[in-house]
């Protein structure tokens, strides 16, 4: 990560002037492009030199949102199975969820709606979720259709999106789409139940980055593919 970069993230994490704080994680299958998804969000940087994430890793990002402030906590997990407990861990407490696979490889997506039951079994009932495809510029090697992916976004109940990490195509509007939701959701529930948002958002704002599960708590330098 450039220097610039870092300091501008050091400065971010530090932050302490924002109206709400979203916990969002990326999860799907090893190598589907997570941390990439990440970075070119967070740093608009790209790279194809990650290796595969250990544990757990994250970024945050403060963006504005209908005239509020909002800090992303942004946590990219890893997708193979020998990580699958550990990182369910912190499932609990995230606002929002991107369940990302490639449309390149048939596995990554038929795994979809396993992941999909590990949020409904480990996240909380409100959390919002959006279906990415990633790497569509590799339109060469596609082996799931545009078509597959809305059907079972459908099907499952979510906002659909293909994207590239690599030629930066549709990653900024996941985010946006993702907050713009949970924003939604906020104000239904305020609307029905006003103490509800107040105790959620107390709870999130209220969680530093350090207070997660301690088997996981590692650097933010730590890069990864998956």
């Amino acid at each position: 990560m450039a220097q610039g970069s870092e300091n501008r993230w050091q400065k971010d994490a530090a932050d302490q002037n924002f109206d709400y704080m979203f916990k969002i994680l990326i999860i799907g299958n090893s190598s589907v492009g997570k941390t990439s998804f990440l970075f070119r969000y967070a740093d608009d940087s790209f790279t194809s030199a990650f290796v595969s994430t250990v544990g757990i890793d994250f970024k945050v990002k403060t963006i504005f949102r209908h005239d509020k402030r909002i800090k992303l906590q942004i946590w990219d997990t890893a997708g193979q199975e020998r990580y699958r407990t550990i990182t369910t861990a912190y499932y609990r407490g995230a606002m929002g969820f991107i369940l990302m696979y490639d449309i390149t490889n048939e596995e990554s997506f038929n795994s979809v709606q396993d992941w999909s039951t590990q949020i409904k079994t480990y996240s909380w009932d409100n959390a919002q979720v959006i279906l990415v495809g990633n790497k569509c510029d590799m339109e060469d090697e596609r082996i799931v259709s545009t078509d597959r992916g809305k059907q079972l976004a459908d099907h499952l109940g979510m906002e659909f999106f293909e994207t590239s990490a690599k030629e930066n195509i549709n990653v900024k509007a996941v985010f946006e789409r993702l907050v713009d939701i949970i924003c939604d959701k906020m104000s239904e529930s305020l609307e029905s139940d006003p103490s509800s948002v107040i105790n959620a958002s107390s709870r999130i704002a209220g969680t530093r980055l350090t207070d997660q599960p301690k088997l996981l708590q590692q650097s933010s330098s730590s890069s990864c593919n998956c």
